[in-house]
């Protein structure tokens, strides 16, 4: 009897036992399918600017972060009204320019399209619309674009991106206005709006380091003594410059896939003299503007002040015509 009850008690955890061994092998293999099916594109602009400056995107210098790592500057437009009523939709439109013609070399050094990004700082209370707001004609112009919170608690800072340039050089950010009559929090007046848009891949990491998309030089003076080639399966070549110093030092400058060397063996080099070309052909830009909130019993009473005004200058005319008549008539008396 002993004998049997010891070992059920060893059938149960073996069992148990088994069960762990297969909910372990299922989570690692969930994390591991996820990392291999996310898209290597995730872990670009927005995502960095967010995981370095969690708090906004804007610096107090008034630089928008994105700058620090797309170093050439291009331009960014924003349209957005004048002025818009409490609890109104409208379009906050982000024009992000470039030529499609050109290519950008991507990760692995291969040409590839540009893709854009933006972000839009709203003044508090206004956020991105509910999808039961956006009127049809203005879902149209939106797209498929997801609109993603800089962070949790700042529906206000909204950010887009990667997005593929050639769809989208124009980025329809649909808005939805506060009202002061339900959130106190809230006052009429003028604000500002922030805005950032970038096309293209960045030219340096968030950690410093450069990245393809960049020009490398030579990190000492010296002579070029040897080039070591290696090229990839699609014929993309990544070098490594062995650079022999006065001294009788070798420094070595890994030149990743992507740029062009202009550099020959034996050539003499200073520091910093540029061995490659620049292969980046995009960059960040960003724009201010105003937008006002708009109180309605204030336009109704500015209506209301024209019209009397008018209604007063037509009254003075007309009693300028009676008494010029009636002056004409007493002349004639």
């Amino acid at each position: 009897m002993r004998n049997a009850c010891t070992t059920a008690s060893l059938t149960r955890i073996s069992r148990a036992i088994a069960k762990m061994l297969l909910l372990a092998i299922a989570t690692v293999t969930f994390f591991v399918a996820s990392d291999f099916a996310a898209p290597q594109s995730a872990a670009a602009y927005p995502f960095w600017a967010q995981a370095s400056y969690p708090e906004t995107p804007r610096e107090p210098t008034g630089r928008i972060v994105c700058a620090n790592c797309h170093l050439a500057q291009k331009t960014t437009q924003v349209e957005v009204p004048q002025s818009v009523l409490p609890d109104t939709v409208f379009k906050a439109v982000v024009k992000i320019p470039y030529d499609t013609n050109v290519q950008q070399v991507g990760a692995d050094g291969s040409k590839v399209g540009l893709n854009v990004g933006a972000v839009l700082m709203l003044p508090e209370g206004f956020k991105i619309a509910p999808e039961d707001r956006i009127p049809e004609e203005m879902k149209e112009e939106v797209g498929d674009v997801y609109f993603q919170s800089y962070k949790e608690d700042s529906e206000n800072v909204v950010i887009v991106g990667p997005l593929p340039g050639e769809q989208y050089q124009e980025i329809v950010f649909p808005v939805l206005s506060p009202n002061p009559a339900t959130d106190k929090n809230i006052q009429y007046g003028k604000y500002s709006v922030y805005v950032g848009g970038n096309r293209g891949r960045g030219q340096v990491y968030p950690t410093g380091e450069k990245s393809n998309n960049n020009v490398y030089t030579a990190p000492a003076a010296g002579t070029i003594s040897k080039i070591t080639k290696e090229a990839d399966s699609d014929g993309n070549v990544k070098y490594a410059v062995s650079i022999q110093t006065e001294s009788g030092e070798t420094v070595i400058e890994q030149v990743p896939l992507g740029p062009e060397l202009i550099v020959s063996e034996g050539q003499a080099v200073k520091s910093g003299e540029v061995l490659t070309n620049d292969p980046n052909v995009g960059g960040f830009g960003q724009k201010d503007t105003e937008i006002v909130l708009q109180n309605s019993n204030r336009i109704k009473g500015l209506v209301a002040f024209i019209c009397l005004t008018m209604l007063a200058q037509t009254l003075l005319v007309l009693k300028k015509k009676q008494v010029e008549k009636v002056q004409a008539a007493e002349m004639n008396f």
